[in-house]
C-alpha cells in the first residue's frame, strides 16, 4: 500500500527554525512559560517540583476535569489527553478506519487525516469548500461524499487553511447526514477561541451520539511547545482510543500537564484567549493593508477564525517555486497552496509579535515582487 506523505508538516518541520521569518505558522506568537505563569498569578515553583516520571497516561484527573468542564455533560472519563492534537488525530483514525472504508473530508484542508485515511487504507472523498461561497461548501457535495456506508465525517471547524466557521444550517446539515447515513463524525476544533471577532465556534460536542471532538493547545492558545492535545469521546470510545495510546506515546509529559492544567484554569483560560484574539485584531488590518499594496495581484476572503490568510494569486509562478525561492533567497517561509490541494495559493500566517511581523512583510514583499516580475 502507497505511504501518502504529509508535505506540509515536512517543509515546515525541515525550515521552520532555520529561516528569519516564519510565515508559515498558523498560531499565535508562543507564550513562554514565565509568560503564562505571570498570566495566572502563581509562581514557577510547583512546576519546579514535578517530578521528571511517568505522568498519568490519560492526562491527570485535574487537567481532564478542566477539559471536561468545557463541554456539557462530559465527565472526565470520556477525555484522553494526547501529545498534540495530531495524535489525537492519528488515534482516532488509527481505531476507526480499516481497508475500504469510506471517509468524507472537508477539501482543502489540514491533510493529516486526509494522509491517514488513506496509509490505513480507507477510500477518501472530498467535499470541497468553495471560494465564490465564501468557502462553505454546497449542500449537495456534502451530501453525495457523505454517501451510505460512510465510516467517518471529518470536519475542521474552524478551518485551516481558509479561517473559514461553517454556518450553523451547514453544521446542522453535516450532523444530519453524518447521522442518516450512520458514520461517525470527527470534529477538528483547534482554532476554537481564534475567533477574530470574538463569538466563541459553538462546539460539534453534544449534536449527535457519534461526534468525536479533537482540540488542543497549539493554535489558540499559543502554547503549541506543551504538545498537549484531547479527544472527547462517548466512554466506549474513549476507552479504546486510550487501548490505542498506549502503543505510541503512552502518555504527555508531567511537566506539560502541570502547565497546561494551569492554562485551563478558568480565569487563566479567558486571560489567555483574550491575549490570542487581540494579536490577530492588531495584526489581520496590518496584513490586509499589506495584501491591498499589491493591487490585484491577490484575492482573498478574510478569515473568520485563526492567524491565518488563504490567498490567491494572478501571476504564473508555480507555488512550490515561489515559496522555496522566498526560503533560499529572502529567509522567509511560506506555504504553497498545492500543501491544500491549490495550487497558485499561499496561506499566510499573521499571529507573530508585531514588529517582527512588519519586518516579515517587508522582506516577502521585496521577494514576491522580484519573483512575480520574472
Amino acid at each position: 500500500m502507497r505511504f501518502v506523505s504529509f508535505e506540509l508538516e515536512r517543509w515546515q518541520s525541515t525550515w521552520e527554525n532555520r529561516v528569519r521569518y516564519n510565515l508559515s505558522e498558523s498560531g499565535v506568537h508562543p507564550l513562554s512559560i514565565q509568560e503564562l505563569l505571570e498570566l495566572a498569578g502563581v509562581t514557577a515553583t510547583p512546576l519546579l517540583d514535578v517530578r521528571l516520571g511517568y505522568s498519568q497516561s490519560n492526562g491527570t484527573d485535574l487537567l481532564r476535569g478542566r477539559i471536561a468542564a468545557l463541554y456539557p455533560g462530559v465527565s472526565p472519563e470520556q477525555i484522553l489527553v494526547t501529545t498534540g492534537s495530531a495524535e489525537a488525530n492519528f488515534v482516532v483514525c488509527w481505531r476507526l478506519i480499516e481497508p475500504g472504508d469510506k471517509v468524507a473530508v472537508m477539501l482543502p484542508n489540514y491533510l493529516q487525516t486526509w494522509g491517514l485515511a488513506q496509509n490505513f487504507g480507507g477510500q477518501v472523498h472530498g467535499f470541497a469548500l468553495h471560494a465564490e461561497a465564501q468557502w462553505e461548501p454546497s449542500p449537495e457535495e456534502v451530501r453525495s461524499a457523505i454517501a451510505p456506508g460512510t465510516k467517518l465525517v471529518v470536519v475542521t471547524n474552524p478551518h485551516n487553511p481558509t479561517g473559514h466557521v461553517l454556518s450553523a444550517e451547514m453544521r446542522r446539515l453535516i450532523v444530519s447526514r453524518a447521522a442518516e447515513v450512520g458514520a461517525w463524525l470527527l470534529a477538528d476544533e483547534v482554532y476554537q477561541g481564534a475567533e477574530r471577532h470574538g463569538v466563541t465556534t459553538p462546539s460539534l460536542w453534544g449534536s449527535y451520539e457519534r461526534v468525536i471532538v479533537v482540540n488542543g493547545l497549539s493554535k489558540a492558545y499559543g502554547l503549541p511547545g506543551l504538545r498537549i492535545g484531547w479527544i472527547v469521546a462517548p466512554p466506549a470510545f474513549s476507552a479504546e482510543a486510550w487501548a490505542r495510546h498506549d502503543y505510541t506515546t503512552i502518555g504527555p509529559a508531567g511537566a506539560s500537564d502541570h502547565l497546561a492544567t494551569v492554562a485551563l484554569e478558568p480565569k487563566v483560560r479567558v486571560k489567555v484567549l483574550d491575549r490570542t484574539r487581540r494579536i490577530l485584531a492588531t495584526n489581520y488590518p496590518v496584513l490586509d493593508e499589506w495584501l491591498k499594496r499589491f493591487g490585484d495581484t491577490f484575492s482573498w476572503h478574510p478569515p473568520q477564525a485563526g492567524a491565518i490568510c488563504l490567498v490567491k494569486y494572478r501571476p504564473g509562478i508555480d507555488a512550490l517555486e515561489l515559496v522555496e525561492r522566498m526560503r533560499a533567497e529572502h529567509s522567509v517561509l511560506l506555504v504553497p497552496g498545492d500543501h491544500f490541494g491549490l495550487p497558485r495559493h499561499l496561506r499566510l500566517g499573521f499571529g507573530e509579535e508585531l514588529h517582527h511581523f512588519r519586518e516579515a512583510l517587508g522582506e516577502t514583499e521585496r521577494g514576491l515582487k522580484r519573483a512575480f516580475a520574472d
